[in-house]
């Protein structure tokens, strides 16, 4: 008989790394975090969802969550096929049948404050397309803090019932389910569809939990931490005879399969939920502008102890469902709905020092040392300070006093200092040279506001320790260059070494290795055989796509999507490189030229003109000619369309359908979407409204078309 396989240990967590900002990480260092958190985030999710018997709080669950999507989001290239990102809940548990849910129970993106609230509503509001004056209204409902659970009724009757699960599978607890007073067997009313699918959360009351836990102490049995504890006990009982004996609760809110809906808005879905029978929360309202959510907000946390069952913050979501639908889902949230979290923990502690961590673009962000302290559970020693800015505003000192909070963010933050208590006795004062190199440190000046950044930054580019070996690990990273077997303990080694100081020498590496005394082969942990295959690897890579070129240059703010964005425009590197320096004049056509592209703001194109007007950065370029790299055009993404290669613009009022959905099947159909009219204009799609393009487009004799005719273009 074959032995079962062996558990894979779970990767050990190295407190330093977990308490180094994502930003600051390595590629390795993230890939070694994105590992432990995969690992930590399942096995909570084992003790939640599955056993009921969680660790952590709330809190520091998400997060966990947090640094995990923090992560993510900076080396998308490292996503894991077990990675939180992709996975609600955890895998139903043995001891119950599974039900695959139709429609899967996603869970919900989080909102902190409420500037993250004004955000979503923008949000929303952009995406929709909405203009000034349309009515946009959300609903607001508490979160309660409980069991999800699927309710599944066909000619009325009540035929399944499940848990979350995983999202995609639950188990199958119809039986237990049964014995909520709470839960219709039989729906009530007439023209109910053939098919209903109400989801919602089951829960226990603060009093029925204070009698429940009295029974238990009484029989001598093991009592429950909380009320969601004992509720999801309760439910995932083998017995539903031990279900039925305690006090649970039901709250429907939203819905699965149901191929017949009785109404078009969240509010009248929960009207004819209770019509039905169920029970609804009674504080369910709808609001028409972001202060009167953030009131309903507030006004729910002040009630929140008065409630009398738990709650850890407060739903929002889109009324009418044709523009949830609309809207539809990003990762594993939908984008028509966001929870507003309850704040976390608190704590007082000791600032101890302010030190400044030095990172790739030559960012220098102020990092608080703390003497420890137990935060929601979790020993705090760092937070950040975020910039000069920021110590200016709270007044920190070290040496003081001060309330630390861990809410969503990857390290946690100083909210304020405790006056009452005894202050540091030196004001700190921002340095104004990098820690890392000497260099004179700046902080920019918007040309347009004339206003100073927040961030001071270093000056030393390549010369400077922090950025230049993190410009290097950029440079061969998976979605630059992606040079195998130059990873990022061999690039900083050999930057150290003197071996390879920018990116032109990795690609004469080798011609200078035939010159040197000590050959690559024989240093340690090299060899034959891996110098060989390392520089069979750079030469493989002397021909890359333009957009990975352009990304790879490390240039502020220009990310994977704009480096395409820029690629497809300027077609060649010696055209971009060329349009770059031309463009440093501000009234130049080039400029121009570049500023009209769709998605190209005076940031982004100041921060390109910048790179190319620094000759270090020339050079860089010129070196990498020299060595043989070239930068390969980029195909069009369709070829065969009436609009592949064209330039288009879209202007006036669009009816039926969104901008962005415009531009983004333009791109798709190979055209580049651009923001102003020009010469170089092929064509104009015009809708109500459109004026000074409208009239240029006409004075230029370019192609004019309506949306009809747009949309019978892009195929309907």
């Amino acid at each position: 008989m074959s032995k079962a396989p062996k558990k894979k240990k779970a990767p050990e967590k190295d407190e330093a790394l977990s308490r180094k900002e994502a930003s600051h990480l390595t590629m390795e260092e993230a890939a070694q975090e994105l590992e432990r958190l995969a690992h930590e985030i399942a096995e909570h999710d084992k003790l939640y969802y599955q056993k009921d018997a969680p660790r952590v709080t709330d809190a520091e669950y998400d997060a966990l969550r947090q640094r995990n999507d923090a992560i993510e989001m900076r080396y998308p290239e490292l996503v894991r096929e077990d990675s939180p990102s992709a996975r609600v809940g955890a895998a139903p548990a043995e001891g119950f049948g599974k039900v695959v849910h139709s429609v899967p129970m996603l869970s919900l993106g989080n909102a902190f404050d409420d500037d993250d609230v004004t955000d979503f509503w923008n949000r929303i509001r952009k995406f929709l397309n909405l203009k000034e004056g349309e009515e946009l209204a959300v609903t607001a409902e508490p979160k309660i803090d409980g069991l999800s659970a699927s309710l599944r009724y066909e000619k009325g009757k009540l035929v399944q019932g499940a848990t979350r699960g995983d999202g995609r599978e639950g188990e199958n607890v119809t039986e237990n389910l049964r014995t909520i007073g709470d839960i219709p067997a039989t729906l009530k009313g007439k023209n109910i569809p053939d098919v209903v699918e109400v989801r919602g959360e089951v829960y226990m009351s603060h009093e029925d939990f204070a009698k429940l836990n009295e029974r238990q102490r009484e029989a001598g049995k093991q009592v429950f931490a909380n009320p969601r504890n004992a509720a999801a006990g309760s439910l995932r009982q083998l017995d539903a005879k031990v279900t039925a004996s305690r006090p649970l609760r039901f709250f429907a809110y939203t819905w699965g399969e149901m191929p017949e809906m009785p109404a078009d808005t969240q509010t009248g879905m929960i009207e004819a939920f209770e019509k039905w029978g169920f029970t609804v929360n009674p504080l369910f309202t709808r609001c028409k502008s972001i202060e009167e959510l953030i009131v309903f907000y507030h006004d729910i946390e002040e009630r929140r102890a008065t409630l009398g069952y738990d709650i850890d913050g407060v739903v929002y979501k889109v009324d009418r469902l044709d523009w949830q639908n609309r809207l539809g889902f990003v990762s594993r949230s939908p984008r028509w709905a966001i929870a507003h979290k309850f704040p976390a923990e608190q704590a007082m502690t000791v600032l101890e020092s302010i030190d400044i961590q030095v990172g790739r673009t030559g960012a220098m962000t102020p990092v608080a040392r703390l003497a420890p302290v137990t935060v929601g559970g979790v020993v705090v020693s760092n937070a950040t300070l975020h910039n000069a800015d920021e110590i200016e505003r709270l007044g920190v000192r070290p040496g003081d006093t001060v309330v630390v909070q861990r809410a969503g963010d990857v390290i946690p933050q100083i909210v304020r200092v405790v006056e009452d208590r005894p202050r540091g006795k030196t004001k700190y004062k921002f340095p104004d040279t990098c820690p890392e190199c000497g260099s004179h440190a700046v902080r920019e000046t918007n040309p347009k506001t004339g206003k100073l950044d927040a961030v001071m930054r270093c000056t030393g580019g390549l010369v400077c320790p922090a950025q230049a070996v993190e410009r290097l690990r950029h440079f061969v990273s998976r979605n630059a260059f992606d040079i195998e077997g130059l990873g990022e303990k061999q690039i900083a080694a050999f930057y150290q070494d003197g071996l390879i100081a920018r990116p032109d020498d990795i690609f004469t590496l080798e011609e200078r290795d035939k010159r040197e005394l000590k050959k690559l082969k024989d240093r340690e942990g090299w060899g034959a055989t891996s110098v060989k295959k390392l520089f069979e690897a750079i030469d493989e890579r002397r021909e890359v796509e333009l957009d990975r070129y352009i990304f790879a240059l490390g240039i502020r703010h220009v990310g994977e999507t704009n480096a395409r964005l820029l690629a497809r425009s300027y077609g060649t590197l010696e055209n971009f490189e060329a349009q770059m320096r031309a463009a440093a004049d501000p009234e130049s056509e080039a400029r121009a030229e570049l500023l009209s592209i769709d998605g190209v703001g005076e940031v982004l194109a100041e921060s390109i003109v910048d790179f190319f007007a620094e000759k270090h950065n020339r050079e860089v370029v010129e070196g990498l000619r020299k060595a043989g790299v070239k930068a390969i055009p980029l195909e069009a993404q369709q070829t065969d369309s009436p609009v592949a290669g064209k330039t288009v613009v879209f202007t006036g009022s669009l009816e039926r359908m969104t901008r962005s959905e415009a531009k983004a099947r333009a791109e798709q159909m190979g055209a580049k979407v651009a923001g102003s009219v020009s010469a170089k204009t092929d064509l104009i799609v015009a809708g109500p409204g459109a004026g000074s393009k409208l009239a240029k487009a006409r004075e230029l004799g370019i192609e004019i078309i309506d949306e009809d005719q747009w949309i019978e273009m892009a195929g309907g």
